[in-house]
């Protein structure tokens, strides 16, 4: 039985200007029919009046019923603003339509939406394998809608035996992951795997690795730094195809590339292997398909870094212009190896100094992270800043030419490689040196951010924390040191 009201026993509404028309008709009438019998009774066509008047009775008859079922219907359906009648197949009297009064149709008034303070809510990533059968992913979406949690983005990954669905998930705030868990377990996912989200990841998924494909085509150094943040919290190594002393290292990787599991291994375009370690979740054939779009495009552009450059001015007038370096800028680097003494280059790679030209195609190469070069207006290369990607860590290393040291090029430098590390989502940068290096000491503590030391059989490790540290809006802080700052 339903809440709805019938039209028949619905109170018509009283119209005063209908009374008044019938009123007006009644005596109309009355002076027609007293009219009509005087003339029968005294005139000599009294008959002819009496048929005629029947006949006009009829058709008035007629016309009054026809006129009133054409308008009846209008005045017997219910008021615009009634509330008891159905629309859609749903009563409006039900708690889900609401009411035009701000109560929810139980008699129980309530505050007006727009008054309501908003429950506090949290962000998850959520992924689970669900069954590939119809309903499954419904029932998953009913459980979650139980909870209260609204679904705000969906991605599938098909496999062989299964699905699994990705979502982005904004929860009430007293909901955890445990519950999550437990919830889709009961709703028939497995291997369930949550985390907490933040206001990046609203970004959709094609906006997302669009923006990723423009990073790489620009900079060939932006490759690992995309293929982290295609993949989520990963681990990546890049492994050269030859060592250092020209020695082959392992099996390389196929053109197709491999994916096993947890474990991803992809042909470096520029030789070697990029290998993508994810412990905790296995990768799905689209991401696997994903990094290697990836790798492909950075193989089909080939050689590249961002040419623009900074022209600085130092305290004694001399301009040095900082730029980014790669491999073609490796016969300018060995020559200012040739310049710097045995303690310059003892001070940068910790080892024999007779092997320090072998490290340099390693440090130049964009796939192991970022080069800064500082050269002379003669284009006379004087100082070299390494920003290097070491699975989950970056490491910072810097070499200044003897006769230029002392003059802020490495705290310059420094600067801007940590700049370059924050930007990069990096929490922490690490410098590996000598105690003695006190140039390398200072330019660490004048970064101003958090510093840990550790102290092995005379190396110093210094590591500075960067997620606590506020990102600047605006470089660059060498204004200060050097005074005057342009872009070339």
């Amino acid at each position: 039985m339903t809440d709805v009201t019938s039209s028949k026993s619905t109170r018509r509404p009283h119209h005063w200007r209908h009374d008044l028309i019938e009123l007006a008709a009644l005596f109309t009438a009355v002076v027609v029919a007293d009219t009509i019998a005087k003339t029968i009774v005294k005139g000599p066509d009294g008959p002819y009046l009496l048929v005629f008047s029947a006949i006009a009775l009829a058709a008035t008859a007629t016309f009054h019923t026809w006129w009133a079922r054409r308008h009846g219907h209008a005045s017997h359906a219910p008021p615009a603003d009634d509330t008891g009648g159905v629309t859609g197949g749903h009563s409006t009297d039900s708690p889900a339509a609401g009411r035009r009064d701000g109560t929810d149709g139980t008699g129980e008034g309530e505050a007006p939406e727009g008054s309501r303070t908003p429950a506090e809510t949290v962000l998850w990533r959520m992924r689970t394998t669900v069954a590939d059968t119809p309903g499954s992913l419904a029932s998953l979406c009913t459980v979650l809608a139980g909870l209260g949690v609204d679904i705000l983005t969906l991605q599938t990954h098909p496999l062989a035996d299964g699905t699994v669905d990705e979502f982005l998930l904004r929860a009430p705030a007293g909901i955890s992951a445990q519950d999550l868990a437990r919830e889709t377990s009961a709703a028939g996912g497995r291997d369930t795997w949550t985390e907490r989200a933040d206001a990046h990841d609203l970004v959709d998924t094609p906006t997302r690795v669009l923006g990723l494909a423009t990073r790489t085509a620009l900079d060939a150094a932006e490759l690992p730094l995309a293929l982290r943040q295609l993949l989520g919290r990963c681990t990546l190594h890049s492994v050269p195809a030859v060592s250092l002393t020209g020695r082959p290292i392992g099996e390389q990787a196929p053109v197709e590339g491999v994916l096993e599991e947890t474990v991803m291994r992809l042909r470096d375009p520029h030789g070697g292997s990029i290998i993508v370690e994810r412990p905790y979740l296995p990768f799905t054939p689209t991401e696997f398909a994903r990094a290697r779009a990836l790798v492909e495009l950075d193989a089909r552009l080939g050689p590249r870094v961002p040419r623009s450059q900074d022209v600085l001015t130092l305290p004694e007038g001399n301009e040095i212009t900082v730029r980014r370096a790669d491999q073609r800028d490796l016969p300018a680097a060995r020559a200012m190896h040739d310049r710097c003494s045995t303690r310059t280059l003892g001070l940068r790679y910790h080892g024999p100094v007779g092997d320090a030209d072998r490290y340099l195609d390693h440090l130049l190469s964009p796939r192991f992270g970022r080069t800064l070069a500082v050269q002379t207006t003669s284009g006379r290369l004087v100082a070299l800043g390494h920003l290097l990607w070491d699975g989950d860590e970056t490491e910072v290393a810097l070499m200044v030419e003897d006769d230029w040291q002392r003059r802020g090029i490495g705290s310059e430098l420094l600067g801007r490689l940590v700049a370059m590390a924050e930007e990069a989502g990096c929490a922490s940068v690490y410098a590996v040196t000598q105690s003695s290096n006190t140039g390398m000491v200072a330019a660490m503590r004048a970064l101003n951010l958090p510093l840990d030391y550790q102290i092995e059989e005379g190396t110093l490790v210094i590591t500075a924390r960067l997620a606590s540290a506020p990102r600047p809006a605006a470089r660059p802080p060498q204004e200060q040191r050097h005074g005057e700052v342009r872009r070339a």
